[in-house]
């Protein structure tokens, strides 16, 4: 038993003393030197660290590069990186320097990772040729601890089956961990701990989402799946009901009043959360006094507040197809901030005196108080824009045509214009999708954008040119880089199949190529596609103190200020606005770009839950529907399928290479095709098919296709 224990001390200390080796870069080191970085000063202890380097010098673990100095023999290689679960249960980990390729990890030496955690990994040497492979040795950041799905109870145990098809593991749940929850519920689970010993978690369900099928369980389901809370705690609540909806004549005196002046709201027919107003005044000089009105949510939500740490967690309102999951509470985002008609209310102004060519001829930011005369849907003023009559008729057709010169500066100046159609549901009382449209956008809906449009950019160069170097004033901004040349090829090259030849010499050529190719594109049947596609080949879009431009829009210095009531970037954006009239000089830069990196991330999984719930509409729309036949263009190609989008009804689905049985297809990435091996028969992206629904998994929010002959 002695010799046991012997060994594994003597192994302990081995790994400490090549542990000095790793964390000095493999600096050759004499014993001394080793024992003195682990502080050992004993003599019997440094005797044992120089018996160590000298018996491993011989089995090969150290070498003596010099007399009586050591290093390592192999030193290695630790790299941090996120995990991306693959279907068969191993992982590929994608390092957080992005020079270095994917380490390929297999499920026995993941060591209980799971998809999107951050871990540290044991990259091991490469034998020539082969891709790189490692082990997680640490899990340095779980990715979510949180999972919805549904709940197996037998007899005196229960597990929990995860939706997420990247989570392998079932979730062990002891029955006093069931919280009332029954068999075959949908439930969110807590992973509480992982033993190591264990094949399986062990969780605790935290919410009960009902009957799996039912439309609100489902929608709940998405919402907690992507992290996003069902419903804001007490103190928040609390919090919100607290704040008093009297504005006083002490607070009227520090803005500038726009209560007279003729100011409206255009907005979606189900809109309750009014973030934007538009005033408008004809000026004795022939100008245009445009004021874009935006709620002043900074004013209620305090720094620090229980209310300002929720919507910082939350970062985004969430846009499901049925329902829209806010930032800030009922009261706040409805009621208090909302610019409701016929109310007084607190605002956060950009107001532009503009000539008739749309001219800024001077500028004004700051706080207001306002009193909307209308409110409007975008179909009611549409319908004045088109038939040049109706309330304010005046004021709207005049804001039209500027908003149109604002429009073609922006494009000149080599914006791009992505109009995709966006997919709209008619959902019956039970939240049923009964039919499936596709929303347009009119001149109403690019009025208010173009107004909006004019706001953020004239803010973020307002600030954006003040100060040099690191005199410039720490700001948050909307930054669009410019696209990867490779992305850009490869969308160039398959736009030339359908025929659209493309310039992508310079950003300004590639941009007027691309507004050139949407235009000539529009109501055709390759639009989404070849739109998606191009989207696709652009940088994302993020939060940012770091740079100023746009490259989407072609503005040089761009922000998000006009709708706090449902975004955190722009609550940021007034409160430091705020800051810099007020004569304010400096804040931490690193501070506010930890919280931009939390506000790109949430607007990421809000987008993410989004198309969750669209997919599971569109699965539900065709689950009664199997057999049926229809027209479809492929949409993407994977090696184990193809996308096929319903020209009919958008929906999308897959069909899978095992089931086209006429030959044996791979994958032509380069040329985004699937080739039959012996017939050479090609489907290609954007090809016109005929499909059947073979399949629905709503569970899963896939549809299965097959290929009618």
């Amino acid at each position: 038993m002695k010799n046991k224990t012997d060994k594994v001390y003597k192994d302990v200390f081995v790994k400490l003393i090549a542990e000095v080796f790793e964390k000095n870069g493999n600096k050759a080191l004499n014993y001394k030197q080793v024992a003195a970085k682990l502080h050992l000063d004993d003599a019997e202890a440094k005797q044992a660290v120089k018996d160590i380097l000298s018996d491993n010098n011989k089995d090969g673990l150290f070498i003596s590069p010099d007399r009586g100095k050591y290093k390592l023999r192999a030193l290695k290689v630790y790299v941090n990186g996120k995990v991306d679960m693959t279907a068969d249960g191993s992982a590929f980990i994608v390092p957080e320097d992005s020079q270095d390729g994917d380490i390929y990890v297999a499920p026995r030496k993941l060591r209980q990772a799971l998809h999107g955690d951050m871990v540290k990994v044991h990259v091991f040497e490469r034998k020539s040729g082969r891709k790189k492979e490692g082990e997680v040795v640490e899990i340095l950041q779980r990715a979510k601890t949180d999972f919805t799905g549904t709940l197996d109870i037998a007899g005196s145990f229960a597990f929990f089956v995860a939706d997420d098809r990247k989570m392998h593991h079932d979730i062990f749940i002891p029955l006093d961990n069931l919280n009332g929850a029954k068999n075959g519920e949908k439930v969110v689970v807590s992973i509480l701990e992982w033993p190591r010993s264990a094949k399986n978690p062990i969780g605790k369900v935290k919410n009960i989402l009902g009957k799996k099928g039912e439309n609100n369980t489902e929608m709940n389901a998405i919402l907690a799946d992507f992290g996003f809370p069902l419903s804001f705690p007490q103190n928040v609540e609390d919090e919100s009901n607290n704040i008093s909806s009297e504005i006083t004549k002490d607070e009227i005196t520090k803005r500038r009043d726009f209560r007279s002046k003729i100011t409206f709201t255009i907005d979606p027919a189900d809109a309750k959360d009014f973030d934007d107003a538009i005033s408008f005044e004809r000026l004795e000089n022939g100008n245009y006094e445009i004021g874009v009105h935006i709620a002043d949510v900074s004013h209620y939500v305090i720094p620090d507040s229980a209310l300002d740490k929720e919507a910082f967690d939350r970062g985004t309102s969430v846009y499901l197809v049925d329902r829209v999951i806010p930032m800030l509470p009922e009261r706040l985002s409805n009621n208090l901030c909302s610019l409701r008609p016929n109310e007084d209310k607190l605002c956060f102004s950009a107001v532009f005196e503009l000539n008739d060519q749309a001219q800024i001829q001077s500028e004004w930011f700051g706080r207001t108080v306002i009193h909307s005369d209308r409110r409007f849907t975008y179909e009611e003023a549409q319908e004045v824009i088109e038939n040049k009559a109706g309330d304010f008729s005046e004021e709207i057709l005049k804001l039209n045509e500027l908003a149109y010169i604002l429009r073609e500066k922006k494009f000149k100046s080599g914006a791009i214009s992505f109009e995709s159609e966006e997919v709209k549901f008619h959902l019956d009382e039970d939240g049923k999708p009964t039919g499936v449209y596709t929303k347009v956008r009119k001149d109403a809906h690019k009025l208010i954008e173009d107004f909006m449009l004019l706001a953020n950019r004239r803010v973020a160069e307002y600030i954006g040119k003040q100060g040099k170097g690191k005199n410039k004033p720490t700001f948050v901004y909307r930054f669009h880089d410019v696209p990867k040349p490779d992305a850009l090829a490869s969308f160039s090259q398959f736009a030339s199949r359908f025929g659209h030849k493309m310039n992508t010499r310079t950003d300004k050529e590639t941009a007027k190529s691309l507004n050139a190719l949407m235009t000539k594109i529009e109501g055709q049947k390759e639009q989404n596609i070849l739109t998606s596609l191009a989207v696709r080949s652009m940088a994302k879009a993020i939060y940012t103190t770091k740079h100023t431009s746009h490259y989407g829009l072609a503005f040089d210095y761009y922000t998000h200020f006009t709708s706090p009531i449902r975004r955190y970037p722009d609550v940021m954006v007034h409160r430091l606005l705020q800051f810099y009239l007020d004569g304010g000089d400096k804040v931490n830069p690193e501070h506010y770009e930890k919280l931009c990196e939390h506000s790109s991330q949430m607007e990421k999984k809000a987008a993410e839950a989004e198309r969750a719930s669209i997919k599971y509409k569109q699965a539900e729309f065709l689950q009664d529907q199997i057999g049926a036949e229809y027209t479809g263009l492929i949409s993407g190609v994977t090696e184990w399928g193809m996308y096929v989008e319903i020209e009919s009804n958008k929906c999308e689905g897959m069909v899978r290479l095992r089931d086209i049985n006429d030959d044996f297809y791979t994958l032509d990435e380069k040329n985004y095709a699937i080739i039959g091996q012996r017939k050479k028969k090609v489907y290609q992206l954007g090809d016109e098919v005929q499909i059947k629904v073979k399949k629905v998994d709503l569970e899963k929010r896939q549809i299965d296709f097959t290929l009618i002959s």
